[in-house]
């Protein structure tokens, strides 16, 4: 009897301590607005106009998500936050969401109470330098100087690709990208590393783009995602599904031109849930059934948003390579929408 008491009071208390972390859906849709953590400016993926108006890979997939919970992609407040305090700056509750170039990493998920809820970018860490330095391999950098964000898996990654090739290397600490590229242009350092997205959208900036070298190897794997607490499982789910739904909308062919007129017609079950005319599948996350549709009409499906962001034809002019589709050799894959 002791036994079953003591038992449901650690159930009792662990659901108290779920409730407490599991208000983030309610307090994006009482405040009217989502909180959305971005980078300070990366060309291509979050950075604001003159005006203020943020566009990007990242930015738009904030924008799916305050389109499926709030029926509206504008009502979005970009925060902008470094490499060093952007967990902190969700652990705090200052966001809501963190979408900005973040690594999914073991000790990340383990240590810092986040939960790194799906992958909406393979990458791997690389190297730029310029022409003129004469080099066509980061193996060719021994005793460089290198501008590196503080706060990353870079700085890690660097130390190992170094150490396991007997080479050694000067770092020059930045604290975002603005000021690497700063730093590197000026000269502080021979070499800027990052995410080889990163580099490409520093390069597509440059006034004199051609005589900046991506050099060819890629030391790691960067498997880039949106970010939430740990403990508000529904909310995770909320941001998870509204990304599954962006894949399956470009597998099912279904596009922000096109949608209401696929809703009219299809005869395609998994498309009917999708779109909010069967299942109730909105619904099950405390959402309008018609949730994900409203976040493929705001920023269009998966395939749109990297076209039209950091796609071939862009500045930053990135193939889709491992973030093709599944079906298109790629590693983008959705779980099964029912």
């Amino acid at each position: 009897m002791k036994k079953s008491v003591f038992i449901g009071a650690l159930a009792a208390s662990m659901i108290v301590a779920g409730a407490s972390f599991a208000a983030t859906l309610d307090d994006v849709k009482a405040r009217g607005e989502l909180l959305c953590g971005s980078s300070t400016g990366l060309t291509g993926f979050g950075a604001p106009d003159a005006a203020n108006n943020w566009t990007g890979f990242d930015v738009d997939l904030c924008r799916a998500v305050a389109a499926a919970v709030l029926g509206d992609a504008t009502k979005v407040k970009f925060v902008p936050l470094t490499g060093e305090t952007r967990f902190t700056a969700l652990q705090s509750g200052e966001v809501d969401l963190l979408s900005r170039n973040s690594t999914w990493t073991m000790s990340r998920d383990t240590e810092l109470a986040l939960d790194f809820v799906a992958v909406n970018y393979y990458d791997g860490q690389g190297f730029m330098v310029k022409k003129d330095l004469g080099v066509s391999s980061a193996k060719e950098l021994d005793g460089a100087t290198i501008c590196i964000q503080t706060g990353t898996t870079t700085e890690l990654n660097l130390a190992d690709f170094f150490k396991q090739n007997n080479i050694s290397y000067q770092p020059v600490n930045v604290a975002d990208d603005n000021e690497a590229q700063a730093q590197y242009i000026a000269g502080a350092c021979d070499a800027y590393t990052t995410d080889a997205s990163g580099l490409a959208a520093s390069r597509a900036t440059l006034a004199d783009a051609e005589n900046h070298v991506i050099l060819p190897e890629i030391i790691s794997k960067e498997p880039l995602g949106p970010v939430v607490r740990h403990g508000d499982s529904n909310w995770g789910d909320v941001v998870r599904w509204t990304y599954y739904a962006l894949l399956i909308a470009e597998e099912k062919g279904v596009t922000a031109a096109n949608v209401e007129e696929v809703l009219a017609s299809t005869t395609d079950e998994e498309v009917k849930r999708l779109l909010g005319a069967s299942g109730d599948m909105g619904a099950k996350l405390g959402l309008d059934n018609a949730a994900f549709k409203n976040a493929i009409a705001a920023v269009g499906n998966y395939g749109e948003i990297f076209a039209r962001n950091i796609g071939e034809g862009t500045s930053i002019n990135l193939a889709r390579g491992l973030n093709a589709l599944w079906t298109q050799g790629g590693l983008q894959y959705a779980p099964p929408f029912r």
